[in-house]
C-alpha cells in the first residue's frame, strides 16, 4: 500500500509516500480501506516531535469500508469511522490506503454524506459532544464561552451547542473570522486575548467554558466562571509549553471545576465510543443542522500542502484528504 510516513521530526518535508506492506489484522483489530481522512493539530505536533508518542504513519481518524475483521465485529464492506485508539501515536493511522484500528475504536455508520464530508466528522466532532455533554454538562440556556472557535474542533463544538440550546460567546484572533462564528450560531464572538476573563460582559456569571487555545489561557477561564461553573481544556492552539510556577491553592478560584479531555481516551473501558452518538451527528450534518463542509480537500500527494496550511494557520475549518 501507499502511505505517508513520518521519516525523520521537522517541517513538512519530513512527510514522505512511500510503499509498506498491507497490515494484517489480528482478532480485535479492523483493516479498514480508507477513503478519506480530516487533518488535525495532534498530527502536525506528531510531524514535529513535539509528543513523546508518534508512529511511523500519522493520522488519527479516517473514513472508509471494511476490508477484514477477524474477530467478526463488523461484515466486509460496511462504512465505518475511526478515530484514535492509538492511530498515529502507538499504532500506523490513516494516511495510508490502508489502517487497522482496534475495533473498539471503529463505528459502523449509515450516510450518503460524500467521503469527503463524512471525513469532516470522526474526530472533530466526537471530542467536541465529549466535551460539552459529559464533561461540561452543557444546558439549554446556558451561557458557554469556546475559545479557539474557528478552529475545526470550535466549529464542531459551536455546532453541537447552539443544537442544544446553549447561548455561545465564540473566540478568535481575528475580527474578520466574526461573520463566520456568528453564521453557525454563535451569539456573539470576541477577540481573543489572555485576559479575556477581564473584559468579557458576563465575567463570574458563565456556566462553561470550553478552552482550546490551552495552557495559556486556562487559567484565565477558570476566572471567568460563575461558582459552580465548569471549564474543558481540550486543546493547544496557543502551543503545548508547558505551565510554571502553577499554585492551585494560591491561583484557582473556588468552587469552580476543572475537567480535560484528550481523546486519546477514546475507545478505552472508560471511554467507550459506543456513548457518543456518533450516527446521530452524521445525520445531523445530512439534514443540515449541523453546517460542517470541509474548508479544503486535498489529494493524498499533496499532503505536505496540508500540513503548510495548518502550520500558517490557514486551516479555517477541517481540512481532509480524499485517497
Amino acid at each position: 500500500m501507499r502511505a505517508i510516513i513520518i521519516k525523520g521530526f521537522g517541517g513538512v518535508d519530513s512527510l514522505v509516500i512511500e510503499k509498506l506492506p498491507d497490515p494484517v489484522p489480528q482478532p480485535g483489530s479492523v483493516l479498514i480501506q480508507v477513503k478519506a481522512f480530516g487533518i488535525n493539530s495532534a498530527e502536525t505536533h506528531m510531524r514535529k516531535g513535539d509528543w513523546a508518542e508518534a508512529a511511523l504513519v500519522s493520522g488519527i481518524e479516517c473514513v472508509g469500508l471494511v476490508k477484514s475483521c477477524p474477530g467478526g465485529e463488523f461484515a466486509v464492506g460496511t462504512k465505518v469511522a475511526a478515530f484514535m485508539g492509538g492511530m498515529g501515536r502507538t499504532i500506523n493511522g490513516s494516511y495510508a490506503e490502508y489502517t487497522c484500528p482496534p475495533a473498539t475504536n471503529v463505528v459502523p455508520i449509515e450516510t450518503d454524506l460524500s467521503w469527503e464530508e463524512f471525513a469532516v466528522i470522526p474526530e472533530s466532532y466526537a471530542t467536541a459532544w465529549t466535551c460539552l455533554h459529559p464533561n461540561l454538562g452543557i444546558e439549554s440556556g446556558q451561557t458557554l464561552v469556546i475559545r479557539g472557535a474557528t478552529s475545526a474542533l470550535g466549529r464542531a463544538a459551536i455546532n453541537i451547542a447552539v443544537d442544544a440550546g446553549a447561548q455561545v460567546i465564540a473566540t478568535t484572533r481575528k475580527k474578520e473570522r466574526f461573520d463566520t462564528l456568528l453564521e453557525l450560531g454563535a451569539h456573539r464572538a470576541e477577540i481573543e486575548t489572555p485576559k479575556l476573563s477581564e473584559s468579557i460582559a458576563e465575567r463570574k456569571k458563565i456556566d462553561a467554558v470550553l478552552d482550546l487555545v490551552g495552557n495559556t489561557t486556562f487559567m484565565d477561564s477558570l476566572r471567568m466562571l460563575r461558582r459552580g461553573g465548569r471549564m474543558c481544556l481540550a486543546g493547544w492552539l496557543g502551543g503545548l509549553d508547558p505551565v510554571n510556577d502553577f499554585n492551585p491553592l494560591l491561583q484557582m478560584p473556588s468552587g469552580v471545576y476543572f475537567t480535560f479531555l484528550g481523546s486519546f481516551v477514546f475507545g478505552t473501558p472508560e471511554f467507550p465510543v459506543s456513548e457518543i452518538p456518533l450516527q446521530s451527528i452524521v445525520d445531523k450534518v445530512a439534514n443540515g443542522i449541523y453546517k460542517a463542509k470541509p474548508a479544503r480537500v486535498f489529494q493524498f500527494d499533496d499532503i505536505r500542502d496540508a500540513h503548510k496550511a495548518m502550520d500558517s494557520n490557514q486551516a479555517n475549518g477541517k481540512m481532509v484528504v480524499r485517497i
